[in-house]
This record gives C-alpha cells, structure tokens and sequence, in this order.
C-alpha cells in the first residue's frame, strides 16, 4: 500500500473520530442541525472524507470494493455544491449508521 493511501485511509479516520466527538453530546437530527458549530464542522469533515476517498487509488478502492467510494465521493459532492440544501436528518442517518462502520472498514484495511 502507498504512503498516499495510508495518509488518506488515516485521514478519514481521522474524521469519522471527529464526526463522532462533535455529535456525541446530540440525541437527534433536531439538535444536531441547531448546533450550527456541530453541523458546520460535521460537514466540512464529511467535505474531508470524500476528498480522501477520492484519492485513494483505483488498485486499493477495487481491491476494497465492500465499501461505497463513489456514494462517499457523491455525498462530499452535495454538501460541498448544495451546502443549504443538505438534510440534516440524512445526514444524522449516515452518522448513526455508517460512520461507525467506515472506520471499522478502514482500520481493517490499515491493519489496525
């Protein structure tokens, strides 16, 4: 595995760390969309994540190809180009039920 890969497989830990810091104090979508601080640094980490996907390279996305790049690099897409149309509870969804499991998936690959 190149060092690229490592740096952005790390890096998206890295955020779904921080997706889960900054939304662990919320019990719904509700509070979270009134927590603009949450929401906004939320976003921008969700902004990261898909970034880094992006830049894995095509040998590693196939090799993993269980995970959902291109519906990861689809989602950083909306919210960087329709930020004020983003639904908070989707988004409240994909915390609750997929970033978890992203950063399981990613440690596997890294070997943690």
């Amino acid at each position: 595995m190149s060092e690229k890969d490592i740096g952005n497989l790390n890096a998206i830990i890295d955020c779904c760390l921080k997706i889960e810091k900054f939304t662990k104090h919320l019990n719904n979508a509700d509070e979270f969309f009134q927590d603009e601080k949450s929401f906004d640094a939320v976003l921008i980490n969700f902004v990261i994540i898909g970034e880094s996907a992006h830049r894995l390279s095509e040998e590693l996305k196939e090799r993993h190809n269980n995970i959902p790049w291109l519906k990861i690099k689809g989602f950083r897409n909306i919210v960087v180009h329709d930020y004020f149309g983003v639904d908070a509870e989707e988004v409240w969804q994909i915390i609750e039920d997929k970033i978890p499991n992203l950063e399981l998936q990613i440690q596997e690959i890294l070997g943690n």
